[in-house]
C-alpha cells in the first residue's frame, strides 16, 4: 500500500513538473540571460533582457577587478538643435580623433541660463549615434557620487553603482557633465586623470582604477552667472576649448518656440518672439526657455476657459508677469537699472576725484588745454 502511494505521489510530481516546463519554458527562453565580454574593459557583463528577448541595458552589471558595477541607465529624451551650426561642428570636432596618437577633446560650454548648452550637447552625441548620459552637479557632489557610490543591499551586502560619467567611460558614450562650475574643487579633482592623456578615474570607494573606453566622449555645460564655484586653473587647462553659445537670431527662435509649442497660434509665438528679441538688443537674461515656458502658460490659461472674452495679449503679458516678474514688463526701465547697479558707464574713480570736482583745473587727472587758461585769464 505505502510502495503504491508513493508510486502515484512520484507519477503526480512528474506530471506537474511536465506541465510546468511546458508553460514557462518559453517566458524563460526569452527572458534567458545574456553575458557579453569587454574585451577593451577586460570584464564581463550581464544583461537581463526584456520580454522581446532584446537585452535591456537598464540592468547591466559590470565586473572591473573583482568588482561588480551597477551600471546607470541612459538618456532617451529627444532633442534637435535649430539654427547655430557653426557651434555644434565646433562641438563636433572637439571628438574627432584624427590619428592613433590623438585623444578627443573635452570642451566646456559657456553661455546664459536656459539658452540651449545641454541640448546642444544632446544634439551632437545624436548625430554621432552615442549612448547619452547626463550627470547634473551641484554644489554637494562628492568625488563618490561622480564615480561610484555604495549602497546597502540585501543581507547587508554592500553593492557598488556607477554614476552616468562612469557608465558613459565603461559603455563608451557620451556623458555631459551639466552645470560644471556650481561643483566644488575636490570633486573636480578626481576628474583630473580622465580629462587628460591618461583617461581613468580611481574608486576610493571600490577601490578599483576604470578607464575610458575609446568612444567615450564628455563635454561640461557652465552658467554664466555669479551663483557658481570657481573652477581651478588646473581642471579648465583640461576643459579646452570654450565654446561660447549667444543667443539665437529672430528666425532661429521662432523655430525654436514652434518646434517645442507646435499647437501655438501665430500671434502669441509673434508676441513671445518680440519679447525675447528686444530682451537680447537689451542684454537681459531672459532666454528661449522663458518664452517657451511664458508661452506654455499663457495657452494653457486660454485653453482653461476658451469661452472667455479677455483677449490674447491680456493673457499673454498675465502669464509673463506671472512667469517672469512684473520687472519683465518694462525692459528698457530693467535694462537701465541693472546697469546702474553694476556701474554703468562710469569711469572708475581714482585718488583725486575724493578731494576734487571734475572741472577743477587743480585736479590732478584734469586734461584742460592751454586755450582754457587764457580764456580764463580774459575774464580776469
Amino acid at each position: 500500500m505505502r510502495e503504491s502511494t508513493l508510486r502515484g505521489l512520484h507519477n503526480f510530481v512528474s506530471a506537474m513538473r511536465e506541465s510546468l516546463d511546458a508553460a514557462i519554458s518559453p517566458l524563460m527562453m526569452r527572458r534567458r540571460l545574456w553575458f557579453k565580454y569587454d574585451a577593451h574593459q577586460g570584464c564581463c557583463a550581464l544583461l537581463i533582457p526584456s520580454l522581446s528577448g532584446t537585452p535591456s541595458l537598464m540592468h547591466q552589471v559590470v565586473e572591473i577587478s573583482g568588482v561588480n558595477l551597477t551600471l546607470a541607465s541612459q538618456d532617451h529624451s529627444k532633442g534637435e538643435w535649430i539654427g547655430q551650426r557653426d557651434v555644434i561642428k565646433e562641438l563636433l570636432a572637439c571628438w574627432l580623433v584624427i590619428d592613433e596618437q590623438d585623444i578627443p577633446l573635452s570642451p566646456r560650454i559657456v553661455g546664459s541660463p536656459g539658452i540651449g548648452k545641454t541640448t546642444l550637447a544632446m544634439a551632437a552625441s545624436r548625430l554621432r549615434q552615442q549612448e547619452l548620459y547626463i550627470y547634473q552637479c551641484t554644489a554637494d557632489t562628492r568625488p563618490e557620487d561622480l564615480l561610484v557610490s555604495p549602497v546597502l543591499g540585501d543581507n547587508g551586502h554592500i553593492r557598488y553603482h556607477a554614476s552616468q560619467l562612469v557608465t558613459a567611460m565603461i559603455r563608451g558614450g557620451v556623458c555631459i557633465l551639466d552645470e560644471g562650475n556650481r561643483m566644488n574643487e575636490k570633486s573636480w579633482a578626481s576628474l583630473a586623470p580622465l580629462l587628460d592623456h591618461r583617461r581613468y578615474v580611481e574608486s576610493i570607494v571600490a577601490g578599483i582604477t576604470i578607464p575610458a573606453h575609446p568612444n567615450f566622449r564628455c563635454a561640461v555645460t557652465m552658467n554664466d552667472d555669479e551663483s557658481t564655484f570657481e573652477i581651478p586653473d588646473y581642471i579648465l587647462s583640461r576643459l579646452q576649448p570654450t565654446l561660447t553659445l549667444g543667443h539665437p537670431s529672430r528666425q532661429d527662435e521662432l523655430a525654436i518656440l514652434k518646434y517645442h509649442l507646435p499647437f501655438a497660434s501665430d500671434d502669441m509665438l509673434n508676441l513671445t518672439v518680440d519679447f525675447l528679441q528686444q530682451s537680447h538688443e537689451l542684454r537681459l537674461d531672459f532666454s528661449a526657455r522663458d518664452g517657451i515656458n511664458t508661452l506654455r502658460y499663457a495657452l494653457k490659461r486660454l485653453a482653461q476657459d476658451p469661452s472667455h472674452p479677455v483677449s490674447q495679449d491680456a493673457v499673454w503679458r498675465d502669464a509673463l508677469m506671472k512667469c517672469l516678474g512684473e520687472e519683465a514688463m518694462d525692459l528698457a526701465t530693467l535694462a537701465k537699472r541693472r546697469a546702474q547697479s553694476l556701474g554703468g558707464n562710469a569711469v572708475p574713480m581714482g585718488l583725486g576725484d575724493f578731494f576734487f570736482e571734475a572741472d577743477d583745473p587743480m585736479h590732478p587727472d584734469a586734461d584742460f588745454d592751454d586755450d582754457d587758461f587764457e580764456d580764463d585769464e580774459d575774464d580776469r
